[in-house]
């Protein structure tokens, strides 16, 4: 059996932590913010760690992951959650926890036209989980698409 990576390139990451990679990939300037991305329920991002502060804010935890264990759709903003999101009237009904930028708003709508493209021939999504929306904390509110 042939290996399909021959071999990996270690780098140095946060707190002298080994990371691997694949030769000659591309890495981003650390400087450089990562895009805005709408994350679904129970993404394997938020459910996979032990320590999910890298991209969950503890603020934020109890609020995306619920009691029942639900874990609710969310807006990724340069790489950390700052809030949810869900299907209304086909659009993307989404609640920042914190003030965006319009830069930032942009590409969540931009990320919002492809989701509902792609949700066009489904039925509707999440609809069961209304009641979660009606409890979450005050922020900014925008409808995307």
């Amino acid at each position: 059996m042939t290996p399909i990576v021959a071999e990996l390139v270690t780098l140095d990451g946060p707190d002298g932590v080994v990371l691997l990679d694949v030769p000659d990939a591309p890495i981003p300037e650390s400087d450089l913010p990562a895009p805005p991305r709408l994350l679904p329920m129970r993404d394997s991002t938020l459910l996979a760690y032990t320590d999910r502060s890298r991209i969950l804010p503890e603020e934020y935890r109890k609020i995306v992951i619920r009691r029942n264990g639900d874990v609710l759709p969310t807006l990724l903003v340069d790489g950390y959650v700052a809030g949810v999101w869900r299907v209304v009237d086909d659009k993307i009904e989404a609640l920042a926890f914190r003030p965006l930028d319009e830069d930032t708003w942009d590409g969540l709508a931009a990320e919002a036209a492809g989701l509902l493209e792609m949700l066009a021939d489904r039925g509707p999504v999440y609809t069961r989980y209304a009641r979660w929306w009606l409890d979450l904390p005050d922020g900014e509110l925008r409808l995307l698409g």
